[in-house]
């Protein structure tokens, strides 16, 4: 497989700007992701991976309490793993930023939230954040907060007026709007709220697999048509069942420009950029992650515990530059690869961002 010392997979990809829209270069989709500093081999991976930017969770998803003090602490624990590792790694507050990041070969994180809960009722905590570095916030992880209803709440009762208050002052601010665990009448309300264009960093098309995950195709244009951009993910919710496959994705990946046009998608991988070991201490970890998510109801439909989030096919630091070259060789021109690669997000946080 191709790494910093051999050719690259697709032509095009040492000059692509690259960017996924959901990840890190460290554990990723299991408990205690902050737990441990980030290991030499996971600063290799990112130095190898050849991805500018990456949107990395900062927020908890996991339900401990309390939320605004465990958010500050992930942002205090990039600060840590940027200033150790200097070379490689870098913080984005603009689009200037994520050039730099190209120019230098450094890996750029742009702290995000899946979760409002740290904003607990007060919109000035949007300002806080903000100036802590928080570009892109997803509202609500699957259940119910103060600002909207997730995917899997049953009443789905659409966006608080908190949670139109936090969009307002976001789109004063410059962050992103992101609607990929939101409900369905909460995403509508999202898009009806917002002056500017949103996003869905990392989801997939209900069409192809109907989990409530991923989103049909009328939201997905929707979000299109206001200028957004939808990230396709790389996990369990691709199929129905079963482990995902290169296939599947690119079954997704197919569909959602269809629906969507080759200017409003992108990549969000929703995984860790190190490959992922399936090692007996995995496996039990995995599992044990997969029961805490059901008995806390965050767990979605097509979860279990033989099932791996990640493509076999893809597991490598040079993840995106094989995807690039599994799309050549499905037809698709090396301008639209570019687009999905990186140069879609860089237009939509260019649009959403201020200088």
């Amino acid at each position: 497989m191709p790494d910093s010392e051999s050719a690259a997979a697709w032509a095009g990809y040492e000059s692509a700007l690259v960017l996924d829209m959901l990840a890190t270069p460290g554990p990723f989709n299991v408990e205690g992701i902050y737990d441990l500093p980030l290991s030499a081999a996971m600063i290799r991976n990112a130095a190898r991976s050849g991805v500018t930017a990456v949107n990395a969770t900062v927020s908890q998803i996991s339900g401990k309490v309390p939320a605004f003090e465990d958010a500050v602490g992930n942002l205090a624990y990039w600060e840590r793993e940027i200033a150790a590792h200097p070379t490689v790694l870098m913080k984005a507050r603009s689009l200037a930023d994520i050039r730099e990041a190209k120019r230098t070969g450094r890996l750029a994180i742009i702290p995000g939230f899946q979760d409002g809960t740290a904003f607990d009722d007060r919109v000035d905590r949007v300002d806080l954040f903000y100036h802590l570095g928080l570009r892109i916030v997803q509202f609500t992880y699957n259940s119910r907060n103060l600002l909207a209803d997730g995917c899997m709440e049953p009443a789905d009762s659409g966006l608080s007026r908190f949670g139109q208050a936090c969009i307002e002052r976001m789109n004063d601010l410059g962050i992103l709007v992101d609607l990929s665990h939101v409900g369905l009448r909460s995403s509508w309300d999202a898009l009806a709220a917002s002056r500017k264009p949103p996003a869905i960093t990392h989801s997939g098309a209900r069409a192809v697999a109907d989990l409530p995950r991923n989103k049909p195709d009328d939201l997905l244009k929707a979000v299109a048509d206001r200028g957004g951009v939808v990230g396709a993910y790389m996990i369990v919710y691709l199929r129905e069942s079963g482990q995902p496959r290169l296939d599947d994705f690119m079954r997704h990946l197919e569909h959602l420009l269809r629906v969507c046009g080759e200017d409003h998608v992108g990549i969000g991988s929703d995984l860790s950029i190190t490959p992922l070991e399936l090692t007996g201490e995995f496996r039990a970890r995995w599992a044990h992650t997969v029961r805490m998510r059901r008995e806390s109801g965050r767990a979605a439909k097509g979860e279990a515990e033989d099932v791996f989030g990640y493509l076999p096919e893809l597991n490598t630091p040079r993840r995106l530059d094989l995807l690039a070259a599994a799309m050549a060789r499905a037809g698709h021109p090396d301008s639209r690869i570019e687009k999905v690669l990186g140069g879609n997000w860089m237009r939509l946080l260019g649009e959403v961002w201020k200088a």
